[in-house]
């Protein structure tokens, strides 16, 4: 199993060199200012606390697993003593408001804390992850008494949350569930149902598990539109935050799962259970949004770091690994044969997890400086701006990032051969961890639909419009550049076909719905390479300047300019596939009836 390095220069390219933290910071308003010194001793930090206290949980928890028993969860061992160490650090609270006992940091520096602490043990990393999203909706949709109530233990970590959408019959598809909700007195209702699938449902790692339910009221309409929002603790809370007795809550039992063993997965049973009412009756939907699209942006960073593990495992194995002999002849003529890492398939799958885990790295923190700025930028219009960017970056993030950490975690395996089978190296464990993540907060399905749908053909084309001019500009700046049309031209066609196949994608839907659904995971996935192309450039473009500067670490800069060359001459094209299957249309998936299957 490779012990995890926090890669920190690249870290500090992404945030000094690319996308400028220190400036962003200064566009901010009632956030904790943050300098560089500040800054540099965070990430520092967290990198210490991950490589030492949580990577070393990696293996111990997919060994151990979860145990279920009637009085409760026992999670692997080292796991609870981790958690009460993560928030003496007063990690849990680095984001969070100060008014509820938060330090009130941008959530672009809490980014940073996240990818360290997953890339070290990403099914440890869940149980804290779920507890920001809970925060969140209660602080946008809660009462002032319920934020009373139950931010400052949530704040401080003291208390972990959940969040208890779907049920056995439904999946994503919500208008379906049938959890009810009796009024009782007030804003006190009873909550009888079953959900599943419920991540943290129950643990021994925080002393109460406040969980986030959707329900029905008595008096509902059917569908999405009839669902509630409630928050349910597993203990009892009193008025002034003391914890009271136990709720009618209970794990009915865990999930056994292809990877995450530590992470625990649960069936929750609400018997009666006592909860209170979050925002309007009926509009919970859309206030569980609020937690969706948190949980997405942390769900779409496992892609990144299901690459970033899988590099480290593979590149150190590579350069040391010796079969066969260069086609161009002997790199190690006093060996045996040669290290693998010299042989041209070798380096296309490294370069492939390589440019994937380094681009997904600014492409998450682009969209975490966007969430920054939805929130606390100084002006309406700023504010705007990142909501639409969000809008229309989130779910790409999500599911083109996780689907490329799949692959990345397979090339890690591959570059092993039969020892990436085998658990002692830690691949296959990366491999299996990965793959839940395409799954999380909506399938890449889900995902393709809410751009295609809702965002892009919604907004009429305004949403993708506004991101596309970001990208035209920044290649219309580089036209004096001659280095740099490499990239520039290939990025502005492609960016043009993006627009193209968004307006064919429109006029087909148009004559026949279903065209929408046949082209939505193509047209996510050609996004997405758009997208890393966009931010590729950039990298390629920082580093040339660097050189020309005289900056120390040229052999990062060369590295990610090459990177990028790989990216552009290798992958990127894979967008001309992609083309001709949006523009095949719906025709060929829609013709075999059902029974014909």
């Amino acid at each position: 199993m490779p012990a995890y390095k926090a890669p920190l220069r690249d870290i500090r390219f992404v945030m000094d060199d690319l996308l400028g933290f220190s400036e962003h910071y200064k566009q901010l308003d009632s956030v904790t200012e943050v300098d560089d010194e500040v800054q540099t001793a965070i990430i520092e930090e967290a990198a210490k606390f991950s490589e030492n206290v949580i990577s070393p949980l990696n293996a111990v928890g997919d060994q151990a697993g979860c145990v279920w028993s009637a009085e409760g969860v026992t999670t692997p061992p080292g796991y609870k003593q981790a958690y009460q160490q993560y928030c003496e650090g007063g990690w849990p609270a680095l984001a969070m408001p100060e008014s509820y006992g938060g330090q009130g940091l941008p959530e672009s520096m809490n980014i940073v804390l996240t990818e360290l602490i997953s890339s070290s043990c990403p099914a440890w990393s869940g149980y804290p992850g779920l507890r920001e999203g809970a925060i969140k909706t209660l602080l946008n949709h809660g009462s002032n008494e319920l934020k009373e109530r139950f931010l400052p233990n949530l704040v401080s970590g003291q208390w972990t949350g959940t969040m208890c959408l779907t049920e056995s019959h439904c999946g994503s598809d919500l208008g379906q569930l049938k959890t009810k909700a009796i009024p009782v007195c007030g804003n006190e209702y009873r909550l009888t149902g079953t959900k599943i699938f419920i991540s943290c449902g129950e643990h021994d790692m925080a002393e109460n598990i406040v969980h986030i339910v959707l329900a029905r009221l008595p008096d509902a309409p059917a569908g999405s539109a009839g669902i509630s929002l409630f928050v349910v603790p597993k203990l009892l809370v009193n008025d002034d935050q003391s914890l009271g007795g136990k709720n009618n809550v209970s794990c009915g039992s865990i999930e056994h799962k292809m990877g995450i063993h530590g992470f625990v997965t649960c069936v929750m049973n609400f018997d009666g259970a006592t909860g209170y009412l979050i925002g309007k009756p009926n509009k919970g939907l859309q206030a569980m949004f609020t937690f969706m699209n948190s949980a997405r942006l942390t769900t779409a960073l496992q892609g990144l770091v299901h690459a970033e593990v899988a590099y480290q495992g593979a590149v150190p194995y590579a350069q040391e690994r010796l079969a066969m002999r260069s086609l161009s002849g002997a790199k190690n003529p006093d060996g045996p044969a040669d290290p693998i890492i010299v042989h041209p398939d070798v380096r296309r799958m490294l370069l492939t997890i390589k440019s994937f885990a380094e681009g997904f790295r600014a492409f998450a923190y682009y969209v975490a400086q966007q969430l920054d700025l939805s929130e606390h930028a100084k002006t309406e219009a700023s504010r705007e701006q990142a909501k639409q960017l969000l809008a229309l970056l989130t779910p790409v993030c999500k599911g083109f990032m996780t689907e490329l950490g799949c692959e990345a975690a397979h090339h890690g395996v591959q570059i092993f051969g039969g020892h990436g089978y085998i658990r002692e190296w830690g691949m296959e464990q990366n491999q299996r961890d990965s793959r839940i993540s395409t799954l999380y907060e909506g399938t890449t399905g889900i995902q393709a639909l809410d751009l295609i749908g809702r965002k892009v053909l919604g907004s009429k084309g305004a949403l993708l419009t506004n991101f596309s001019n970001i990208i035209f500009e920044f290649c219309q700046s580089q036209q004096a550049n001659q280095p740099m049309q490499e990239f520039t031209q290939p990025l502005h066609e492609t960016t043009t076909q993006w627009l193209e196949l968004a307006t064919s994608i429109g006029q087909s839907a148009a004559r026949d719905p279903e065209e929408i659904g046949a082209a939505s995971v193509d047209f996510l996935m050609f996004s997405g390479y758009t997208i890393l192309a966009y931010f590729w450039a950039r990298m390629a473009q920082v580093s040339m300047d660097k050189l020309e500067t005289g900056a120390e670490d040229r052999d990062l800069y060369f590295s990610k300019i090459s990177t990028a060359r790989f990216f552009f001459q290798r992958l990127l094209p894979r967008t001309a596939t992609l083309k001709q299957t949006i523009q095949s249309g719906a025709a060929s998936l829609m013709e075999i009836t059902p029974e014909q299957f």
